[in-house]
């Protein structure tokens, strides 16, 4: 995309507000028109005070230019508060699309990008993006009308001396063109610093008690460190631009004021340039100096805006989650079939799933065992829908997944992953989250009863209505997982996924919650990974994975009967002097 395609869709985002916007042009333009009056009122404030001291405008002159200001700092507060009022609107519309097109991606987008430069995004290089929007225009209404203004008036006056002002204009253009490229390749690159410097703060924030811990607190600041010069270098690339760029456009501005106040001073010798159009004549030309540096400084807002905008629309334009899918499936019956499922997570040549074949009746529960990398995660997460397979497919009660529309299928499907995900609310709202917002507050004790978490739940300062903390801080491991099985039997899904769920739960809580899970599971399809194998023993089958294939499946006996590979697994676990929890 070109800058002038870039720039323009940027403006567009700036139509629905064009009505302020406008307000706020006509304020830019009542302070560009008055520019000019300024030196104008400077002949006759010489010439009809000091020479011929016309008693008239002795009294009127010190009105007229009090007023004068009075209508410029009004016009100066309209433009300035409306284009403030659009440019934080532009960011916080740019912000909403931004965080909608997140929720909207694919698993696969934040496999590969950094959280720390996702927020950066988000925090950082919108907020860059006014720049180019309201700052840079403020500077081409206001300054750029102001200096034709003057300029008109500058020809009026005596159009030979203002020939060499113009001549100076294609010296400042070449100046302005050759720092542009390096401008944008410096704002690029700080606004990929601060991403990788926000990734360090939210590891470290994330991690303290790993770093604290493990003596990291050396590593980490040396990490913080080296992107904070990172960010430095770049900005002061940047700043090494910018301070070139007034000097070197001020010293033409200043050869070319000079000449003309020569050749101004040799026609007034020459009795061509009275007093007072001399005076008026270098008072315009000194006005000019101003809105000429701010136009050769508009340069930096846009270069950064455009270098902003660029970072901004390449999220908002990524292809979403793919959601082809028309059918609308209501309540399912829960029959899963997988049929010669294959998929890879980049490379091709190496599958995480080779060729499985698997059917699961309705209200089935089955268990996936295998080793680390065997590819149990990875076959429940093709249920929801959060990867695609590369070759086959998987149907529910006989419709393939990518006909169901997402919401129809995720509405069907319940999860508890051993990573426990908890937002910074209630109790109450952590249950009832999403789609189930809203519930009666009976529904929702009910869930938290049959998950025994009412127990710990009554002992809190607000009950229901404590807050939990950042991802369920102020909570143990295992009363987290306790509220994220609330949650999911409030959901009352026909198809369950328990990714490990009773993995952070002491003994006696794991006892209370496998008692509810079961009582859950009962007429429902559930499919259940498990490293700990004791927690599958009743499964209706057990399907053992190893490199992508299913090595071997069946009940628990058959599988311990037949002396394959979940008979060693379960040998291993339950070996003498070997932990089971």
């Amino acid at each position: 995309m070109t800058s002038s395609e870039l720039y323009l869709r940027l403006l567009s985002h700036v139509k629905p507000h064009w009505r302020v916007f406008a307000f706020g042009c006509l304020g830019m333009m009542i302070v560009a028109a008055t520019e000019p009056a300024l030196p104008a009122l400077m002949k006759p404030l010489i010439e009809g005070t000091f020479i011929d001291k016309d008693p008239i405008l002795i009294s009127w002159m010190p009105v007229v230019i009090v007023a004068l200001f009075v209508v410029r700092g009004a016009a100066a507060y309209i433009a300035n508060y409306s284009l403030g009022w659009v440019g934080n609107r532009l960011v916080t519309d740019l912000r909403n699309a931004m965080f909608a097109k997140l929720l909207a991606l694919p698993a696969r987008y934040f496999d590969d990008q950094p959280s720390g430069v996702l927020i950066s995004k988000l925090t950082f290089d919108v907020t860059q993006v006014t720049q180019a929007a309201t700052s840079a225009l403020t500077i081409v209404f206001r300054d750029s009308l102001a200096i034709v203004g003057l300029l008109a008036y500058l020809l009026w006056l005596n159009w030979k001396l203002t020939l060499f002002a113009l001549v100076m204009g294609p010296l400042i253009v070449l100046v302005v063109r050759v720092l542009s490229v390096k401008l944008r390749n410096s704002s690029r690159e700080v606004q990929q610093a601060m991403g990788y410097i926000t990734q360090v703060i939210d590891e470290a924030i994330g991690g303290h008690r790993v770093v604290k811990l493990f003596g990291g607190q050396e590593y980490e600041k040396a990490r913080f460190d080296d992107e904070a010069n990172r960010v430095r270098r770049h900005q002061m690339k940047q700043v090494s631009a910018m301070a070139a760029s007034a000097p070197i456009v001020q010293l033409i501005a200043a050869v070319a004021l000079a000449i003309i106040v020569y050749y101004a001073m040799l026609q007034s010798s020459a009795a061509q340039l009275s007093v007072g159009e001399f005076a008026a004549f270098v008072a315009g030309m000194l006005m000019l100096t101003a809105p000429l540096k701010r136009v050769t400084d508009i340069n930096e807002y846009l270069q950064k805006g455009l270098a902003a905008s660029e970072s901004v629309f390449e999220l908002i334009d990524r292809e979403p989650e793919p959601d082809r899918g028309t059918a609308a499936i209501g309540r399912a019956r829960g029959e899963i079939r997988f049929e010669n499922v294959n998929f890879s997570y980049g490379d091709p040549g190496r599958r995480a799933l080779d060729s499985v074949n698997l059917a699961i009746a309705p209200g089935e529960t089955v268990a996936l065992v295998g080793a680390s990398g065997a590819g149990k995660t990875t076959l429940a997460n093709l249920v929801p829908r959060f990867y695609q397979p590369t070759g086959g497919r998987v149907l529910l009660d006989g419709h393939d997944l990518e006909t169901l529309t997402l919401a129809s299928l995720r509405a069907n499907i319940a999860l508890v992953s051993q990573d426990v995900v908890l937002f910074n609310d209630t109790v109450a709202a952590n249950i009832a989250y999403g789609m189930m917002n809203g519930a009666a507050e009976k529904d929702i004790v009910a869930a938290a009863e049959a998950a025994h978490a009412m127990e710990f739940i009554r002992e809190m300062p607000q009950g229901l209505a404590t807050l939990v903390g950042e991802n369920g801080l102020k909570l143990s491991g295992g009363q987290r997982q306790r509220l994220a099985i609330a949650r999911a039997l409030l959901k009352n899904a026909p198809v369950l996924v328990l990714d490990e769920a009773t993995s952070a739960l002491d003994s006696e809580s794991e006892r209370y919650v496998q008692a509810a899970l079961e009582a859950l599971m009962r007429g429902r399809t559930t499919i259940v990974i498990a490293h700990r194998l004791s927690t599958v023993e009743k499964a209706d089958c057990i399907v053992v994975l190893e490199r992508g294939r299913i090595a071997e499946s069946g009940t628990h006996r058959e599988l311990l009967e037949r002396g394959g590979i979940y008979d060693k697994l379960y040998r291993i676990q339950f070996a003498p002097g070997t932990a089971t929890g």
